[in-house]
């Protein structure tokens, strides 16, 4: 499946859209700060066309990313064998104490 200039249009207009909802909000911000007025919430515009622009790019890019491709892992598992899949070698402890308080059970 190619990618459509169409869904590359909309994943740029919902990215477009979402910053400039960010720097409404910084506006909103710096204007309640000029006015000495509280901040209690953003305006319902700025809130809705950030959520809606944050949907419309995400449709855009389901589109651009193409298919996904399954992770099979029992393919890749199928020729190893039981003693293979539990061989964590991160796990073997060859410097122990068990040497120092021991010491004429282990050979050197």
């Amino acid at each position: 499946m190619g990618v459509s200039s169409f869904h590359t249009f909309i994943f740029v207009f919902g990215v477009l859209s979402l910053f400039h909802a960010a720097y409404s909000a910084a506006q909103h911000r710096s204007y309640l700060r000029i006015t000495q007025q509280e901040f209690y919430s953003l305006p319902l515009d700025i809130v809705t066309q950030g959520i809606l622009s944050l949907f419309v790019a995400m449709y855009g890019i389901m589109y651009i990313a193409g298919d996904f491709k399954e992770i099979r892992a029992t393919t890749e598992l199928e020729n190893k064998s039981w003693e293979t899949l539990r061989n964590l070698q991160s796990f073997y402890c060859f410097n122990h104490r068990g040497k120092a308080m021991y010491p004429d059970n282990y050979e050197y």
